[in-house]
């Protein structure tokens, strides 16, 4: 195996080239680490910016090397021919290279008598556990989710309720649209950008990913799920509270006291050492212990009438999950989901990991029910980051 690392990518969408230079450059430029030694190749745009900003041990110009290149092949260096020089210089013949990286430069590079490899572990695994100066950074996308969450409930409260149940503010109708513009926009004021903000109500936040479209109804529950990125830093904050305008049914609040409780019992459980499966389970324990099935579900099994809860969560007649049909949280960072995940996958948390805490519970004709906050793993327990207040009638 060889100890060259090799990655060709732009650090605005590479979480792993980000980690590694520790700056934005939205064109993909080059990076390996040999021995040890960190080095990037870059642009005449770029060079004098990386010279100041990048985490390298060594700055190479892009155009000292193509430049000879061309002349001598007569047409436009690739990075393949650029790494390729380079490394024959260092008498470096193979590389790791990350999963994503591109099948046409991994052939070129073969094609030049380098030989690239990869496998499915990180190619940075220091990413999960978070440093100091990484924790305050998603704690600063977080305080940005906390504004946009706010923006978009505020908005919520202040309409009124049509006869027909809908949802007006300023004598048009509430829509996702405008709640989901508004949290951005929030966001956006305080350097975070919102890319597939949810907010979605009725039977749609029945489905987790659901973006939410169209009016918004009063006595309906109403699920925000922020996740922007920080566009200082990278990292990413992720919140979710669900709300109704209005009253909520008997239903919709046991249901979202169930899911209040199992994200508590979860909190609880965590602290380094445990495996993520055994806090999944601490949520689904919850649920089963107040009726709330998953899969097939009657009607007055919904929180009201408690029965029993099926093993594992299974597709209903008509093709859709009903109940807790996800993982209880994911790590977050410098991409919104990212190891570990809490699920039915076994995975052993540890001090310094970030982690989501969402449990949820969805019956179309009830509601959707979601509530997600972040917390650090520490060696006794964790420490919650989120700071947003809890509650469904607004």
């Amino acid at each position: 195996m060889s100890d060259t690392l090799l990655i060709v990518a732009d650090s605005e969408r590479d979480a792993n080239m980000l980690y590694a230079t520790g700056m934005f450059v939205p064109d993909a430029f080059i990076y390996f680490r040999h021995r040890g030694k960190s080095t990037v190749v870059m642009s005449d745009l770029e060079i004098d910016r990386a010279k100041h900003e990048a985490r390298a041990d060594e700055v190479i110009s892009m155009t000292e090397i193509a430049k000879p290149l061309e002349k001598r092949l007569g047409r436009r260096a690739k990075f393949a021919d650029v790494v390729a020089t380079i490394f024959r210089r260092r008498h470096i013949r193979t590389a790791r290279v990350p999963a994503n990286f591109s099948l046409v430069h991994a052939e070129q590079l073969r094609q030049h008598g380098i030989r690239v490899w990869t496998d499915d572990t990180p190619v940075f695994p220091q990413r999960e556990l978070k440093r100091p100066n990484e924790v305050k950074a998603i704690e600063r996308a977080l305080r940005t989710t906390e504004a946009g969450l706010a923006a978009g409930i505020a908005t919520i409260r202040a309409a009124r309720v049509a006869k027909d149940g809908r949802l007006t503010l300023g004598g048009s109708t509430l829509t996702s649209e405008r709640v989901r513009a508004e949290i951005d926009i929030a966001m956006i004021r305080l350097g975070g950008i919102g890319a597939h903000t949810i907010v979605a109500g009725g039977n749609q936040a029945c489905d987790p990913h659901d973006r939410g479209s169209g009016p918004l109804r009063a006595n309906q529950a109403i699920i925000l799920d922020v996740f922007p990125r920080d566009e200082r830093t990278g990292y990413y904050g992720d919140m979710t509270r669900t709300v109704v305008r209005g009253k909520a049914s008997e239903a919709l609040r046991c249901q979202f006291e169930a899911v209040r409780e199992a994200q508590r019992a979860a909190i609880r459980t965590i602290h380094a050492g445990i495996d993520g499966h055994t806090v999944h389970r601490a949520v689904q324990k919850v649920f089963a212990e107040r009726g709330y099935k998953t899969g097939i579900v009657e009607r007055e099994a919904l929180g009201v009438k408690r029965e029993a809860a099926s093993k594992q969560p299974r597709p209903t007649s008509a093709g859709r999950q009903q109940g807790f049909f996800h993982g209880t949280g994911h790590g977050l960072g410098l991409q919104v989901h990212e190891a570990p995940r809490m699920g039915v996958v076994p995975c052993r948390l540890r001090a310094g990991h970030v982690v989501t805490v969402e449990p949820g519970l969805y019956y179309p004709g009830v509601g959707g029910i979601r509530i997600e906050d972040v917390v650090l793993v520490t060696t006794n327990g964790c420490r919650l980051l989120s700071k947003f207040p809890v509650a469904l009638e607004i």
